[in-house]
């Protein structure tokens, strides 16, 4: 495919792959501010290393950091940029992030940052060149296949749903008329699958899905409103609590960014495209 992309990115080396239910990030880290992820997150240190600071004012320095989903956190860096891994909460089985966290930090830990450094190498030469799955991904990041969990249909639906990001927000109300259920009983179901509920899981993918346009010169108000925003104080403040940035900070970081994008899973066998700034 043709090489559209950001030309600075290349030569910074700053880049996003973003997935479904994946994304590797290689840029700047921004400054250090108390952030909420809506999903697992390992942060790799370039050079130096990084201090991660927990909820509870623990403070520990490291190479690499694995944080839990909405689990709040500080990460600050020697270096300026920094290496970030972020898998969604709902495409694994309960349980498997709290292992991994266990074998990221104990004596694995720095041949999984090392693993995960080759892997940045790895996709620089890509360019985003072929497409790579969420097992491809994993693989080459953490050396293994995560398991993959199987959701309820009526509920996959509804996150393929939300994904979408065209035309009204979905609601719960719209994904229970589809599911043929009733609006509390979908919720019921809906948290009971994902482990989170709709608003927040809505709230969180609105989010990650502003990171496909990081790298634009893009009227920020307009964009809010197309991705499901109600008004832009909505939106600073969703992307803040979500990314300890403004949203105008991303943006002014993100413009020597490579951004590539992949639809596939296992079963989507889609190509990437790399997003013009």
């Amino acid at each position: 495919m043709d090489d559209i992309g950001h030309k600075s990115g290349h030569k910074s080396g700053h880049l996003m792959l973003i997935t479904p239910e994946r994304v590797f990030y290689a840029g700047l880290l921004g400054r250090p501010r108390a952030r909420r992820s809506g999903a697992f997150n390992v942060y790799v240190a370039i050079e130096g290393g990084l201090w991660l600071t927990t909820a509870d004012g623990r403070e520990t320095f490291c190479e690499l950091a694995a944080v839990l989903p909405n689990d709040r956190h500080t990460i600050a860096s020697d270096y300026r940029s920094v290496l970030s891994l972020v898998i969604e909460p709902e495409s694994v089985p309960s349980g498997v992030f709290e292992d991994l966290v266990e074998r990221l930090s104990g004596p694995e830990s720095e041949a999984f940052a090392n693993r995960i450094r080759a892997a940045y190498v790895a996709l620089r030469e890509r360019q985003g060149n072929d497409d790579i799955s969420n097992a491809e991904f994993d693989s080459l990041c953490l050396g293994e296949a995560l398991p993959r969990r199987a959701l309820d249909p009526r509920v996959a639906r509804s996150i393929v749903q939300i994904g979408k990001f065209c035309g009204e927000p979905v609601t719960a109300a719209s994904c229970a008329v589809e599911a043929g259920l009733s609006p509390s009983r979908f919720l019921h179901l809906f948290k009971e699958e994902t482990g989170i509920s709709f608003r927040s899981f809505r709230a969180w993918k609105r989010a990650r899905h502003l990171l496909h346009f990081a790298n634009q010169d893009i009227n920020l108000a307009h964009l809010a409103q197309d991705i499901g925003y109600p008004d832009s104080t909505h939106f600073s403040h969703s992307i803040r609590r979500f990314y300890g940035l403004k949203p105008r900070a991303i943006f002014s970081g993100s413009r020597d960014l490579a951004i590539y994008t992949s639809g596939r899973t296992e079963a989507d066998n889609s190509a990437w495209t790399q997003e013009a700034s």
